[in-house]
């Protein structure tokens, strides 16, 4: 890789991949073609901009390029919104003007709301995500079955991490309701977030030069989780309600920051909404037990509802699949399905516009000569 007059052991202590693990020749081939320009990482995305650092404890406003507008990106020569930078990526600057965005190597997307199909970026270039889960009214594993389908197949590790075990919570049940997840090999974590020598238990995944993210509802203990880490209190937290433990959104914007330890963490914002893209794989979203089962089905096309010689119904009938289990698998699936239509025919819209546009512009010269 090109030096560029850039201390990689200083990128790497923000995450900068050690050798071998990132798509080096791309991003040699990017930092070759801009020989004045530095790496750095963003660090914040807000509406008006970046914050980006290239060391440790820096902070730099960074210009997006033109292309990168601030709305969904239906007009010509606008990039779509997971195609612009996120927090986690990695860019090159000029100044402080970001002029390109290096290949992620993992990415953590969403369906993002609203009526035009658009994929969300929530982190990239991480290496594990902390799908964080209060051992209270939070607790849901349906919720955190939905989490790792979205993760599933993005290049991350995911872990399971369960908070406010000292609240005297049924740890062990807990634990028993999430024993299909532990058992598609995802590690399944109780812990006190408050308490550092109970996060000690995270320390595998939270290495020199590591990234992680945490994800979860609001009033999870994210921000708590992310304190402890720290050594200080460094995040905004707040009170849960009663009901039905669910907090005020106290983390505003996704953030990374750089931990004692040599990681980095990024905190995000509870997610009341997590829609798949279409491009999920569930099988490799923690349903690799369900998938593989299915194919003992008499029918191919089984749906899994009335069909006869369904394996599916049988093992639930047999007591060996949770019905809760299997409902949310039939119910995820339908989404990614109906997601990945949407993005099909998105990607169509997009081609047939570019053939017309091609179209055009021929006519165009054959009419009027080319300039």
């Amino acid at each position: 890789m090109t030096s560029n007059a850039v201390d990689f052991a200083v990128l790497h202590r923000i995450g900068w991949p050690a050798a071998g693990e990132a798509e080096e020749p791309a991003w040699s081939e990017l930092l070759a073609a801009h020989p004045q320009a530095r790496p750095a990482r963003v660090v914040e995305q807000h509406r008006s901009g970046y914050v980006v650092a290239d060391a440790p404890g820096v902070a730099l406003r960074a210009e997006s390029p033109p292309e990168w507008l601030r709305r969904p990106a239906f007009r010509k020569g606008e990039a779509p919104m997971h195609e612009r930078a996120a927090v986690g990526d990695w860019v090159l600057l000029e100044d402080v003007r970001i002029v390109a965005l290096l290949p992620r190597h993992s990415v953590i997307k969403r369906g993002a709301a609203g009526e035009h199909y658009q994929q969300q970026v929530i982190a990239a270039n991480i290496d594990t995500v902390f799908v964080v889960c209060g051992l209270d009214e939070d607790f849901n594993p349906r919720r955190i079955e939905r989490y790792l389908l979205l993760v599933g197949g993005g290049g991350a590790e995911p872990v399971v991490v369960l908070t406010k075990a000292d609240r005297g919570a049924d740890v062990e049940a807990a634990l028993a309701g999430l024993a299909d997840i532990a058992a598609q090999g995802v590690p399944v974590l109780a812990v006190n977030a408050k308490d550092r020598d109970s996060v000690t238990a995270l320390d595998p995944w939270l290495g020199p030069g590591r990234s992680v993210v945490l994800v979860g509802s609001s009033g999870a203990g994210k921000s708590t989780l992310a304190n402890t880490l720290l050594g200080e209190q460094k995040m905004k937290t707040g009170k849960v309600r009663e009901s039905d433990s669910r907090g005020r959104h106290t983390t505003t914007h996704r953030a990374l920051i750089a931990l004692p330890g040599g990681a980095c963490l990024i905190d995000t914002p509870g997610m009341r909404e997590l829609k798949p893209t279409g491009e999920e794989d569930l099988a490799e979203g923690g349903f690799a037990d369900i998938e593989a089962l299915a194919r003992e089905c008499r029918f191919r096309d089984c749906s899994h509802r009335q069909e006869p010689g369904c394996a599916l119904r049988a093992a639930v009938e047999r007591g060996e699949l949770d019905p809760a289990r299997l409902q949310n698998y039939l119910k995820l699936e339908d989404e990614v399905a109906g997601a990945a239509d949407r993005l099909a025919t998105r990607l169509a819209q997009k081609a047939q516009a570019r053939t017309q546009g091609k179209a055009l512009n021929k006519r165009l010269d054959e009419k009027y000569g080319k300039h």
